[in-house]
């Protein structure tokens, strides 16, 4: 690999990651006794030593030396006696036979067809092969054999079609124009080319190395799938709405009113074992990760550890993967049609070591939903669900490619992570109201402020001899001694859940709810999982938006921004009637009541200064792209 990525400038690209990758795994094959390396981060600048994991997190974070282009502080021979006009080898890039790598990509996706020798030189118990798997087999390596044309040494029909697709993929062409383009090159080459004439044909070829998914339709209104018992079905038993859409007599093909697309989540976490780059990095939070009290990976943190202490069965098998779920909505066609909002659904497997966890790599996009499901994205999580319980209970016989065995492969969910309102989906307890917080439940301490719902008594939660517990004008007017509010159990929550009876899901539902539910909206479909009620930590909140949000909010205020700010008559309004903070009250000197600028906001020259001061700030781009994600 080339050493040019260290002078790239985004130490956040792709080539600048696997970089550092490769420097760790160089580190430790020329020093595989020694403790600790020196660093070659910018701030170590290789004067401090540390230990080989903790120089991958500071290269991460600082990013290498940019002079550092040849290795001789951590192992890598320099001949100095060659002439200094002598190419550099290791700026050359490595020459790769793509159809040996296209074998390897066999290889890992049929690893059957592989030696079934372990390390400790035993045969290992025969797996049943299925029947239409070794077909496929056979088909693909077929075209990985078979010339281009005749005569051709450089490619075969299926390295062809690989290169193609993926560069379909990396320049984003449409089906349309990849067609055209392979209809030239088909044209190009001797009449008597193998190369497949459209998109269509190319995928036929691919169709054994892809991992595949599954159309279920789903009732228009968002009641049920027709899954399972259901799979049948012409109508949807809740609303009697039809499954399929009015068209021609004539039509012979039906239509369905709504379809979700799951990809099914075993396939995809065998693929991680089969690979040999990613197996023995799943194994990374057990056999590699350092415990010295510092939180670099989920791993380090005590729901991790609490899991483990009640699962030992599953913990003691570090290639077990635990995983995490995040959902979100985003509208693909940007401004051309606004209302439209498309959901996917991601699994994260956190074995993996921190700096390849969350690499677009690894992020499994696990259900595909069209529009926002609403309060109804349960019915949508039931093929996941289902495939999760059963991955937990009876696992998936998978090939170990580090050790060359099969194992039982289990999977568990951690938690999910989300924003705010899919928050409230995922969870069941509506984030609207007076009983918004999901932590306080009916304990919390809220009420009308400033048109809308405000929540208070923050200060519950500091030490019982603190002095803001007794400060009142400072806060909302009154003194706290109050203590924090208990924490509710997953065993206590589900006890309470199971008392109450909730209405079925879809849009045409009458969604009144009793005041016995407080803010539950309906069960969580996740406490059907055997360990989810034993979850110290089942919902995490997304930092980037909230911290989005607080940001948007401080600056607007700061800079008293109309629309933007929180310092509104309303507000003002409050304090006086609250008889706190006087000196924000509304001025009442002349016959209008106004409100005056506040201490805390900017005047018009301090703002310009702000301003200026702001445009002329250099990010990195790393820093710039992580600001337009949030």
């Amino acid at each position: 690999m080339s050493r040019r990525w260290i002078q790239n400038p985004n130490i956040c690209a792709d080539e600048y990651l696997d970089g550092i990758e490769e420097f760790i795994e160089f580190a430790r094959r020329h020093n595989p006794s020694a403790t600790r390396i020196r660093c070659p981060c910018r701030r170590c600048n290789n004067t401090f030593w540390e230990t080989i994991e903790n120089v991958g997190f500071h290269l991460v974070r600082n990013g290498m030396i940019e002079t550092y282009s040849i290795w001789n502080l951590h192992g890598e021979q320099v001949d100095h006696a060659s002439s200094s006009n002598a190419p550099r080898m290791d700026n050359v890039e490595p020459i790769v036979d793509p159809n040996d790598q296209v074998m390897g990509i066999i290889q890992d996706a049929f690893p059957f067809a592989s030696t079934n020798i372990n390390q400790e030189g035993e045969d290992d118990v025969p797996t049943p092969i299925d029947s239409a798997e070794f077909e496929q087999y056979e088909k693909l390596l077929k075209n990985a054999n078979q010339e281009l044309y005749p005569g051709c040494k450089s490619f075969s029909v299926l390295t062809a079609i690989v290169e193609l697709m993926h560069g379909k993929i990396k320049y984003r062409m449409s089906n349309l124009c990849f067609d055209y383009f392979l209809g030239v090159f088909k044209r190009m080459l001797p009449t008597d080319n193998c190369l497949p004439k459209d998109h269509k044909h190319a995928q036929k070829v691919l169709h054994g190395l892809g991992l595949g998914y599954e159309k279920i339709h789903a009732c228009k209104n968002n009641c049920m799938l027709f899954y399972k018992e259901h799979e049948t079905l012409d109508t949807c038993p809740i609303c009697n709405e039809s499954r399929f859409k009015m068209t021609s007599q004539n039509r012979t093909t039906k239509i369905p009113q709504k379809v979700m697309r799951y990809l099914p989540l075993k396939p995809r976490l065998q693929r991680l074992y089969m690979s040999t780059h990613t197996a023995t990095d799943m194994r990374w939070h057990k056999e590699k990760l350092v415990d010295d009290d510092v939180m670099r990976h989920p791993a380090d943190g005590e729901a991790w550890k609490e899991f483990d202490r009640t699962f030992p069965e599953f913990a003691a098998d570090p290639r077990n993967v635990r995983l995490g779920l995040a959902t979100d909505g985003f509208n693909p066609y940007g401004i051309l049609n606004q209302h439209h909002s498309t959901w996917p659904i991601f699994a994260f497997p956190y074995n993996l070591p921190p700096w390849k966890c969350m690499k677009k790599e690894y992020m499994m996009m696990t259900v595909l939903i069209t529009e926002d499901p609403g309060r109804s994205i349960d019915v949508y999580l039931r093929p996941l669900v289902d495939e999760l319980k059963d991955l937990w209970t009876n696992g998936v016989r998978t090939f170990d490619k580090s050790t060359g065995r099969m194992f039982t492969l289990r999977a568990a969910v951690m938690w999910t992570v989300n924003d705010f309102p899919a928050y409230a989906m995922v969870s069941r307890w509506s984030t609207k109201g007076y009983m918004a917080c999901p932590v306080c439940k009916e304990d919390v301490t809220s009420g009308w402020h400033a048109g809308k719902v405000c929540y208070l008594g923050h200060r519950r939660w500091l030490p019982w001899d603190h002095e803001w517990r007794e400060k009142d004008k400072e806060f909302d007017g009154n003194t706290e001694h109050r203590l924090r509010p208990r924490e509710w159990s997953g065993d206590e929550i589900l006890e309470q859940l199971n008392r109450l009876d909730f209405a079925p899901f879809g849009k045409t539902v009458s969604r009144t709810r009793p005041s016995t539910h407080l803010n539950w909206t309906h069960k969580p479909m996740f406490f059907e999982l055997p360990y989810w009620s034993k979850l110290k930590l089942r919902h995490n909140l997304d930092v980037m938006p909230v911290e989005k949000n607080v940001f948007d909010t401080l600056v607007g205020t700061i800079l008293d921004i109309e629309g933007k700010t929180k310092d509104t008559i309303k507000a003002r309004l409050d304090l006086e009637r609250m008889g706190i903070r006087r000196g924000l009250w509304m001025n009442r000197d002349s016959d209008k009541a106004r409100r005056d600028l506040a201490f805390f906001s900017m005047k018009p020259n301090d703002k310009k200064e702000f301003l200026k001061f702001v445009s002329s700030v250099k990010f990195p781009m790393g820093m710039l792209l992580i600001s337009h994600v949030a």
